[in-house]
């Protein structure tokens, strides 16, 4: 039997399956826990392999995960590859000039148009293949054609080819693309799982322990192509903290991103002084995961469609702390994930209500090993 039938029958076996429903994500994506360390290597934890029956080791596929670095692209790719439980390698490209600013269809030997300070792409050639973002896409095409089309290529976000050039293709729901092999995700895919979970929930739990509840998790992104997040605005949200905390006398389990940078962490760490509070700027243990676990609510900056989605996995109450700026695609997406009821505008108060947690990286998961499996069968 196949591994790729294997995969099949286990995922279905233990992943929610559903029929392809209208979802979105945005381009614009970004996660406070995945900071650029070495190249990494994996195929989902430990606690998540439980749930394969005991088959994770055997007759795994290989799986390459290409990018060019870019955090939130690679985290969707990870988590993926991570749900169907792939031996992955993480490969972070750098394209050379001037092919990085071409279409893919004008690029020649795509795979000698790497520049060796990132990695390069050199046989044995995976099963399947992840990537994400405009500049993999070459790559991917290149890699298919020289395995003599035997890897899977799966593709994340709307490519800027034909959605036949790969055999799956992973799209918001803002983007219009539609077809036979491609899947629509409600939300950005990510690496929340209820395993990871429970697993960094226990790490950090002792670290909070004195901290008086309701503890809140504040997920703070920063500045991109759409949104403004300047000294004003970062004091405006912990001058709404320090209210919020002497009227429900909540504590705070803050965290900030690469884009927040030092001046607003400043700010932060100045107006959070005195009251109940972690915070989490890059030093030590990332408690990302531990603080997700251990919330009651969440508030989440506007910026980040990684952030609001991955908090969504939670059935938690999450609020949306909104930002100067937004385009049309920020906006729909905001505004669908409030009218689905998974999050509510920040208001300065902390409300409470319940929903069915956003479990669509399983999902989509689920998906792709069928597809996979339909493959195999038909070759």
């Amino acid at each position: 039997m196949s591994s790729n039938y294997h995969l099949r029958a286990i995922l279905l076996q233990r992943l929610p399956h559903a029929k392809i429903i209208d979802a979105e994500t945005m381009p614009e994506l970004h996660e406070n826990y995945v900071r650029p360390t070495n190249r990494l290597t994996g195929g989902g934890p430990a606690a998540y392999a439980s749930i394969m029956d005991g088959t994770s080791g055997h007759n795994r596929q290989s799986c390459w995960i290409v990018t060019d670095g870019s955090a939130g692209m690679e985290n969707q790719c990870i988590g993926l590859a991570e749900a169907l439980d792939l031996d992955f390698t993480v490969k972070r490209i750098v394209t050379t000039r001037p092919w990085r600013w071409l279409p893919p269809q004008l690029w020649l030997n795509p795979l000698h148009r790497l520049d060796a300070s990132g990695d390069l792409l050199t046989p044995p050639w995976p099963d399947v293949l992840i990537t994400c973002g405009r500049q993999a896409i070459p790559m991917s095409l290149a890699i298919k054609k020289a395995n003599g089309e035997k890897t899977v290529t799966i593709h994340i976000q709307t490519p800027n080819c034909k959605a036949s050039e790969f055999d799956i293709v992973i799209v918001p729901e803002h983007d219009r693309l539609r077809g036979p092999n491609v899947l629509v995700s409600l939300g950005s895919l990510g690496r929340v799982t209820p395993e990871r979970l429970q697993v960094e929930g226990e790490k950090f739990a002792d670290a909070v322990a004195d901290l008086p509840r309701p503890l809140v998790a504040v997920l703070v992104g920063g500045s991109n192509r759409c949104y403004d997040m300047n000294a004003d605005v970062i004091r405006d949200l912990a001058a709404r903290l320090k209210s919020l905390h002497e009227e429900a006398g909540c504590s705070f389990l803050v965290t900030t991103s690469r884009r927040t940078g030092a001046e607003n962490e400043a700010i932060l760490e100045a107006y959070l002084a005195g009251l109940p509070h972690q915070l989490w700027t890059g030093d030590g243990a990332n408690p990302y995961f531990g603080y997700l676990a251990l919330a009651d609510a969440l508030i989440v900056t506007a910026d980040s469609v990684n952030m609001v989605c991955e908090a969504c996995t939670l059935g938690k109450p999450v609020h949306i702390f909104e930002l100067p700026g937004g385009n049309r695609k920020f906006n729909y997406f905001h505004k669908s994930m409030q009218d689905k009821g998974y999050t509510r505008p920040f208001r300065g108060k902390l409300e409470t209500w319940s929903y069915p947690p956003l479990q669509e990286t399983r999902r989509i998961a689920a998906e792709v090993a069928d597809i996979i499996a339909a493959r195999t069968r038909g070759g």
